[in-house]
């Protein structure tokens, strides 16, 4: 379990040590309330100036209006400070100084006082087993069970409610909620989440389905693919190709011991860069740096592995080639057609090669996109 380390610091100076358990409510009420809309770092010493002024529920039921508004100036959304002291006073006048115990009566009987401010309130001030939900922790609920439906629509926003009263640990369920709170905010944030230093990585069904992605696409970059396997040019010729080597002398090492597993003994010396050729396969754009060897009057290997052959000039123009073959060759006969960036020397891509994705909240995204099921079975599967 991820222990809170910034909440805590604000609103458990009393209430972990505070034996009253009214008192104990109260801070954590008014630390919730302040954190409505505003970051902690600006609320700290709010937080601290107002729990000094007003230590207990008496003294900020006896408070004025003024000296309420005057604490809260630059806090922002005035009306929270106002609500507050009106629930103090309730507290005080009609419930005997004693703050209600469970989330549904909280809520109930406080005003401003919603479902999640009453769960807060209720699992860490008197431990009752009730989960909370606020956009952190919907994110992180979200993540783990790989839920990517819309977590604002009220048909989502119930099913994570539901799982997180099925998650809380019924031990300790303020530490839990708070650690839940703790890790959207500062681990698995909406850009570029730190799942590497994520203690429910393991679970995270969203960071499988990345992995399993990030594999699929490391696979597809290694290797020499057969043009069979790649589907896009399923039944195409296509020159004798490598994938992108480090440096110029292992891509040359490379693509002569290519070439002369399909043709035997060849010239070192002789295998020359001609170009470059960009193309686009619908969405994948490859970039090809063209090399040609030539055999100057040798007579060419006449007998060639299993799905190789050789062409003149005349068969290839009729010969079952793609569009990207065409643009190399024409590289070889020296035009320089639109697509054709001249000798610019970056990677050379085989054409099964793929971009591969990168890491963090872009991968994440395609898992999250916003789709709001009409079906209630569905979501449920999705979050057990």
């Amino acid at each position: 379990m991820l222990r809170a380390t910034v909440r805590p610091s604000l609103l458990l100076v009393m209430a972990e040590d505070e034996v009253d358990p009214d008192r104990r409510a109260y801070a954590v009420w008014v630390s919730e309330v302040m954190l409505q809309q505003t970051q902690v770092a600006t609320v700290i010493n709010y937080y601290t100036g107002w729990m000094q002024k007003w230590p207990t529920l008496q003294d900020l039921a006896s408070a004025s209006l003024e000296e309420v508004n005057q604490l809260w100036a630059g806090l922002g959304y005035y009306s929270r400070g106002r609500r507050l002291q009106e629930g103090a006073r309730k507290v005080v006048e009609e419930l005997g100084g004693h703050m209600p115990r469970t989330a549904e009566t909280l809520q109930q009987l406080l005003p401003g006082v919603g479902r999640y401010t009453a769960g807060a309130i209720a699992s860490i001030a008197f431990g009752q087993a009730t989960g909370v939900v606020d956009g952190n922790v919907a994110r992180v609920l979200c993540r783990v069970r790989a839920i990517g439906a819309d977590p604002s629509s009220t048909l989502v926003s119930q099913r994570l409610w539901g799982l997180a009263q099925q998650l809380v640990d019924p031990a300790r369920p303020g530490d839990f909620n708070q650690a839940a709170m703790e890790l959207g905010a500062t681990v698995c944030t909406p850009q570029r989440p730190l799942c590497s230093r994520c203690p429910v990585q393991s679970l995270c069904r969203a960071r499988q389905r990345v992995e399993r992605e990030q594999l699929l696409a490391s696979r597809s970059l290694s290797g020499n693919p057969d043009v069979e396997e790649c589907g896009l040019l399923a039944g195409l010729w296509e020159f004798p190709s490598v994938t992108w080597e480090p440096s110029e002398q292992l891509q040359r090492k490379a693509l002569l011991q290519e070439l002369q597993r399909w043709a035997g003994p060849l010239p070192a010396t002789r295998l020359r860069h001609l170009g470059e050729v960009v193309h686009t396969f619908s969405h994948i754009k490859l970039t090809y740096q063209v090399y040609g060897l030539a055999l100057e009057g040798q007579t060419p290997v006449t007998t060639v592995p299993a799905g190789a052959r050789w062409l003149t000039q005349e068969e290839f123009h009729t010969a079952a080639v793609s569009t990207a073959m065409k643009k190399v060759f024409r590289v070889y006969q020296g035009q320089q057609p639109g697509t054709c960036k001249g000798s610019k020397r970056s990677q050379v891509s085989s054409p099964c090669s793929r971009k591969k994705p990168c890491m963090g909240q872009q991968v994440l995204d395609n898992f999250f996109r916003p789709h709001i099921t009409t079906d209630a079975s569905n979501l449920n599967s999705a979050a057990q």
